[in-house]
């Protein structure tokens, strides 16, 4: 990871830590942690095996996407990695490939590797730092959303849940047709839409999160930031599962539990003022609705409550 670096990197990998610039005053930060055999295999059932290259590619698209949500743009990743001594060296060029892939091919120009850590574990654990830039104007957070506002979709979704369910099932991989192959690869290498982020705060967006645990689970934290109902529309979630309709019917499922349960597309959920013209990449999915007397923030399909689904990492 010793390339090129992008002009927020002003020192790179080299010296004891990294030098970046922050060309707003204020820096955007986060972070997110794949630890092997908890969120991802080497070897799924279907006999997929995870590369190094799927492993950064993910790292690095998991956390461009969480700065995404907050209406920035990325300026730089650090790394720690934590290996058996066992890994093969190839694995670990492959994930440094797989990180600069991703930060390229996702949209993510102004953002490179800056640095990081090497050290020796039981198993694989990839922990990536980013930071970024609001170059002006305020974060979007997931607490502004107001009745009347229309809820909004950018990025696909479901389509990494049933990428992760083809992974799981005893179907050889190489028998699948390209669309489930193709469910597979975002599954293990995710495409978030980074330039919705930015250009849903130049829109004027009130509230936005990255859908990382599933529709219903994140519209709930979303729900409950801005103290409002999130009311989804049954119709355009129906097209959203029509296109894993196959997949589905492979695996005897139901494929719009992946739409509202699926969460590692990593799109986004934004509101906007009604009358406001969605941004490119956004398509209107619901609306947001004021809370009744003695009713709590939740979600809600057509009116009526919705069970809250979704990833958890303490229940799974």
């Amino acid at each position: 990871m010793q390339g090129k670096h992008s002009a927020g990197t002003l020192l790179g990998p080299g010296d004891d830590a990294a030098v970046v610039s922050s060309p707003d005053g204020r820096t955007v930060i986060s972070i997110d942690t794949q630890v092997q055999d908890q969120d991802f295999r080497l070897e799924w059932p279907n006999g997929y095996k995870t590369t190094g290259f799927d492993v950064g590619w993910k790292a690095a698209a998991q956390n461009l996407s969480d700065i995404n949500a907050m209406g920035a743009s990325a300026t730089a990743l650090v790394v720690s990695l934590t290996l058996p001594p066992g890994t093969p060296v190839h694995w670990v060029e492959d994930l440094a490939d797989g990180l600069t892939s991703g930060i390229s091919e996702l949209g993510a120009g102004n953002c490179s590797v800056a640095g990081g850590d090497l050290g020796r574990g039981r198993e694989i654990s990839v922990t990536v730092a980013v930071l970024g830039t609001l170059a002006g104007g305020a974060a979007v957070l997931r607490s502004g959303a107001k009745p009347g506002d229309v809820l909004a979709l950018a990025g696909t979704a479901g389509h990494a849940a049933a990428g992760l369910a083809l992974l799981e099932a005893p179907i050889d991989v190489n028998t699948l047709s390209a669309a489930d192959r193709g469910l597979v690869e975002l599954q293990c290498r995710p495409r978030p839409p980074l330039a919705a982020g930015p250009a849903a705060r130049a829109a004027g967006a009130t509230a936005m999160l990255d859908i990382s645990d599933g529709m219903l689970r994140d519209g709930l934290r979303l729900a409950a930031a801005s103290g409002v109902i999130v009311d989804l529309d049954p119709d355009p979630l129906k097209q959203l599962a029509d296109v894993l309709v196959p997949a589905a019917e492979l695996l005897g499922t139901d494929a719009r539990d992946w739409v509202l349960g699926g969460g590692e597309d990593h799109g986004l959920l934004a509101t906007f003022p009604s009358g406001t013209p969605l941004p490119p990449g956004f398509t209107a999915i619901g609306s947001i609705q004021a809370l009744g007397i003695n009713e709590g923030p939740g979600v809600r399909i057509a009116g009526r409550s919705a069970e809250t689904g979704g990833w958890d990492h303490f229940a799974h």
